[in-house]
């Protein structure tokens, strides 16, 4: 490579494969060889406070199995520890860039990032091309037949599918044009400890289509127990299989994981529609709850001691491994929010340090959806027993004996009673919605 070489740019960031990528897709197509880059970002790592952060040390692991496959096309990676404004101005002192590729991204820091990037690019006079590529549907592309935003997911999803039907899905064949990079020796690959971090134990199979596990998941998938969920979201989030992979699974293996992933554009297209759910509640009536807020009883709930075994046995699985079971999820997050009348955004922050599939707009609208605030979400007067909750979906105690390593000797003493607690969050919520009366109890 010439040092002036014409050359366009690819930037990997949650769309971590080569395989059926959009942007990347168009990016090989052009005429220009095309500079595969990667910038492990200034802004978002100087925010984690975790040197063994587990979403790290998987990125760094699939950013290091690209460059590998690259390496054997004649190629690599171009990788940087900076801003990606920093990162830019570096690229365009040294090269000759005719027009930067990238995939959309739907969250409020990355459209801030990129409405920078884009803007520094045009004062020097190179072309932005952004594509579709995490989701099937995005921005506007599923609406009211009146313009505006679904906020209720039944219709979404509806509407959604009605159109998946009727549309061809289309897959971005990359993995054929990669004689299209740019041919270069291998360049440094920086280590986790070279960036300021460490390496930390993840356990994550390779992204992997079980059909025989999927074609089942609606009987299974509410077992913590059994091996009934695909383990796939990890992947997801950091693109390191095709969204138009797994749809096209889904469809002709399962309605209820297809429902899964269409939640998943459901909660993107609302946090794209209505960024303020970052930190309020969707539902402004309940911005008058008085959260109680124990600092003492959410440290409990944080190590998995508030006595009440599956609740506990969820918060041990997700701090020693990074997941947790999505039947699980639910019944902590009730616990949280309604048996301690702890704010949402307390839990919604603990679970985006710790969880190794972290996305903002699931686990925000997830957490909504516990705690009652946010669109479509479970009545307020709905609150899991989470008693009834294990005896139902760990009738053998296996899910809890696995993650409490202690039970035999497991003695402590539940933080709050159940039906107390109940009357105690109803009376909250109703005071708040301004309810005159409340509820018999449930």
């Amino acid at each position: 490579m010439t040092n002036r070489e014409r050359v366009s740019i690819f930037w990997f960031r949650r769309d971590l494969r080569l395989n059926d990528n959009h942007g990347l897709f168009h990016a090989l197509k052009g005429p220009d060889p095309v500079v595969p880059i990667f910038i492990f970002d200034k802004n978002i790592l100087e925010s984690l406070g975790d040197p063994k952060d587990r979403r790290l040390t998987f990125i760094h692991q699939s950013v290091e199995r690209i460059n590998r496959q690259l390496v054997k096309a004649g190629s690599c990676l171009w990788v940087h520890h900076d801003t990606p404004l920093g990162a830019f101005q570096t690229l365009c002192s040294s090269l000759d860039i005719a027009g930067v590729f990238v995939n959309h991204d739907y969250e409020p820091y990355a459209i801030q990032r990129d409405d920078q990037i884009a803007a520094f690019l045009r004062s020097k006079k190179i072309a932005f091309h952004s594509f579709k590529d995490q989701v099937i549907f995005e921005k506007r592309e599923i609406e009211k037949a009146d313009g505006t935003p679904y906020t209720v997911f039944t219709p979404y999803s509806n509407r959604w599918k009605e159109k998946f039907f009727r549309h061809k899905l289309t897959f971005c064949q990359s993995e054929k044009l990669i004689s299209n990079f740019i041919k270069t020796a291998p360049l440094p690959f920086p280590s986790l400890t070279k960036i300021g971090f460490q390496s930390a134990q993840i356990d994550t199979p390779p992204p992997t289509i079980d059909a025989q596990l999927i074609s089942r998941y609606d009987t299974t998938r509410d077992f913590p127990a059994k091996e009934g969920t695909s383990k796939l979201s990890v992947h997801l989030r950091f693109g390191t299989v095709s969204i138009r992979t797994l749809v096209k699974a889904a469809a002709s293996l399962n309605e209820q994981w297809l429902n899964e992933l269409i939640w998943r554009e459901f909660f993107m297209m609302i946090l794209f529609h209505f960024p303020f759910v970052v930190k309020e509640n969707f539902k402004s009536q309940y911005n008058k709850i008085r959260w109680r807020n124990n600092e003492l009883e959410f440290r409990k709930w944080c190590k998995g001691e508030t006595g009440y075994p599956i609740v506990d046995a969820g918060m041990r699985q997700l701090n020693e491994t990074g997941f947790m079971h999505n039947r699980v999820r639910m019944i902590v997050a009730s616990f949280l929010t309604k048996h301690l009348l702890i704010d949402w955004r307390w839990g919604e922050a603990y679970f985006a340090e710790k969880l190794l599939d972290y996305e903002l707009s699931s686990n925000n609208g997830n957490w909504q959806w516990a705690a009652g605030t946010g669109c479509d979400a479970a009545p307020y007067f709905r609150i899991f027993n989470p008693v009834e909750q294990a005896r139902k979906f760990d009738p053998g105690l296996d899910y809890i004996r696995k993650w409490i390593k202690n039970f035999g000797s497991y003695r402590i003493k539940p933080m709050v009673e159940h039906q107390f607690a109940r009357k105690r969050a109803i009376a909250a919520y109703e005071q708040a919605l301004g309810k005159q009366k409340g509820r018999k109890n449930r």
